[in-house]
């Protein structure tokens, strides 16, 4: 029985906070599940999708991707918008394509908005956006900057704002929105989101370490991109006319840098926000990650701190479910 003719369809994600060691073990997995055939990675990066966007992203390299098939990667110029929408209806595209040629969709990245909204088939209507008030919020944030709009929404939405950056504009935006179009907070109805079924038979896991060890491995990687060119890549990109106002140019790492080009701030301060909003992030990461249901822990202290062993015990619980999905082992067809 082919993988596309499951009634479930079986897929896996491969998620954890930034800096975590997510490429390499999802690289590991693809090559060596639902063998002959494999697996293909769908990216679920908000930075990923962008071109000319690479080290500050952390982006995987074609050399990294071992002859992986990745969807979602330079795929979108900067000046395009991309947001839940987009990803979803992209993702899903990828799932079906990948499902076609009897191989197994991966899941993989940080941004856990847009993992919930493929695996449970969230419903968000994009045309019902008050397009006037987006807009006037966004001036708001112009005009009195990021923390009044981030107050209004710890009035209204708390629980939301437990969760989204201060520096995440466009997502406090949408939960303001959602508020006003409905009357109801973005947070509850994320939940009941969640509680819905999944269209697929699934494997979520999680990708962790213990924090210290984590926020090391966060400031080494920071380092890495500066050695490897991230103000170049960053004034490359004001160079060929990206506004630092696109959302792509929001994304962490991008907007300290030009906020350094611009004089703003010095190139010690820049790095420094960008360690210390990294380590926040990655915090939120987990938060997020630990609320979701059906999720598998994966911490590195049980594996000997071994990307081998982690990926050896994936690769051996995810044929298990393909099997069930295949009816090898007794399971619904």
């Amino acid at each position: 029985m082919d993988i596309k003719d499951c009634v479930k369809k079986p897929l896996v994600v491969l998620t954890g906070p930034t800096a975590v060691g997510k490429t390499d073990i999802s690289i590991k997995v693809a090559k060596n599940i639902n063998k002959p055939n494999g697996a293909e990675i769908i990216s679920a990066d908000s930075i990923q999708v962008y071109k000319y966007m690479d080290i500050g992203s952390g982006k995987i390299t074609n050399e990294e991707m071992q002859g992986v098939k990745h969807h979602l990667i330079s795929t979108l110029d900067p000046s395009f918008e991309f947001n839940i929408y987009t990803f979803k209806n992209m993702a899903k595209k990828a799932t079906e394509d990948i499902y076609s040629v009897n191989k197994i969709p991966i899941i993989a990245g940080g941004t856990g908005f847009y993992i919930q909204s493929l695996l449970y088939d969230v419903e968000f209507s994009e045309e019902e956006n008050d397009h006037a008030y987006r807009k006037e919020l966004e001036e708001l944030a112009k005009d009195k900057g990021c923390d009044y709009l981030y107050e209004m929404l710890l009035k209204v939405d708390p629980d939301a704002a437990a969760i989204v950056h201060k520096n995440n504009v466009k997502r406090v935006i949408r939960a303001l929105e959602f508020y006003k179009e409905t009357g109801n907070k973005i947070s509850v109805h994320n939940e009941e989101q969640k509680m819905k079924e999944s269209p697929y038979e699934f494997k979520y896991y999680v990708i962790n370490m213990e924090r210290e060890k984590l926020y090391k491995r966060i400031e080494l990687r920071v380092d890495k991109m500066l050695e490897a060119g991230l103000v170049n890549e960053v004034k490359g990109l004001l160079d060929k006319g990206y506004s630092k106002d696109l959302v792509s140019m929001q994304g962490l790492g991008y907007k300290e840098i030009v906020s350094y080009l611009l004089g703003e701030i010095s190139l010690d301060e820049a790095v420094y926000i960008i360690k210390r909003d990294t380590r926040h992030f990655a915090k939120r990461q987990l938060t997020w990650f630990k609320r979701e249901k059906d999720v598998t822990m994966i911490n590195y202290e049980d594996f000997s701190f071994s990307q081998d062993e982690i990926a050896n015990y994936l690769i051996n619980d995810i044929d298990k479910m393909i099997d069930k999905c295949k009816g090898n082992d007794g399971g619904n067809l």
